[in-house]
């Protein structure tokens, strides 16, 4: 089985990839983009991606991803994001000027920066990505933020662990597959639905008490702009239900509410939590 994700080996999508597939052949791609085309296309058999953070909130370009794709959510996982000060062998924390991440990594370890006002952050494409690079360029002035796993992979060093600002970090993932490929699971107890309104007031709160009737939980709802069309919007929404009869009803009452209907799959809900 081969699975996509964005970013380098050694990251925390790689890492979130191999505890739910541990045989799988992990496919490294730069953008999330391609992940997906890589899974369209055949080229992979599934993909791995993020869809939301306890800090940091949802990934957006991946819920648009999810909806203007040929694709099904197959089973979701939460993993505990521990960041570390990574550095080449040798070097040390007074050394550091320039620390290289993702944005959103750097965001959840501000004080670091604050506690060492040398550190300049530097965004960058990916954790792992960020730890490759300072290994590659051998500047011990030089540091990464990433997982335990990054440094093990680039025979790196952790210059300092736990560095994130708040320990209830965790990260929630979907594993994705083509819709033709997605097979049912009997003990699926969670959905995904992307939905657009129609233009008369008050649907919204038809919507929800739809939902609310057939004693579905709602666990999240949030919108994103249509491209393309200014001003209207996408909802997306996780609920859980009983059953898999019963999450079915909840699509159908939805469709007489909506302009239009897409599921974008349906899951066990994830129970534990795994450390990175």
């Amino acid at each position: 089985m081969k699975i996509a994700i964005q970013g380098e080996p050694g990251s925390f999508s790689h890492d979130a990839a191999t505890r739910m597939a541990p045989d799988a052949t992990i496919v490294p791609c730069s953008i999330s983009a391609e992940v997906f085309a890589a899974l369209t296309k055949g080229t992979v058999d599934a993909a791995v991606i993020p869809i939301e953070n306890s800090l940091a909130g949802s990934v957006a370009e991946h819920f648009d991803l999810l909806l203007t794709h040929d694709v099904k959510v197959v089973r979701e996982s939460l993993l505990r994001i521990r960041h570390n000060l990574i550095g080449v062998a040798g070097a040390s924390i007074d050394e550091i000027d320039r620390v290289f991440s993702h944005p959103v990594a750097l965001a959840q370890c501000r004080r670091l920066f604050v506690e060492h006002p040398k550190m300049q952050p530097v965004s960058n494409y990916d954790t792992a990505g960020s730890v490759k690079q300072v290994v590659e360029l051998g500047d011990k002035r030089q540091a990464a933020i990433a997982s335990e796993a990054a440094a093990r992979h680039y025979g790196a060093e952790i210059l300092k662990a736990g560095i994130e600002d708040n320990p209830q970090n965790y990260t929630r993932f979907f594993l994705v597959r083509r819709s033709a490929d997605a097979v049912s699971d009997p003990e699926a107890n969670k959905t995904s639905v992307a939905f657009t309104g129609v233009n008369r007031p008050g649907y919204l709160v038809a919507v929800l008490s739809e939902l609310a009737a057939r004693g579905t939980n709602l666990t999240k709802i949030e919108s994103r702009p249509i491209h393309g069309s200014p001003w209207e919007y996408v909802f997306y929404l996780d609920f859980q239900m009983g059953s898999s009869d019963e999450a079915t009803q909840a699509m159908e009452a939805l469709r007489s509410h909506c302009a239009m209907v897409k599921e974008l799959g349906r899951y066990r809900e994830a129970r534990g939590t795994e450390s990175a």
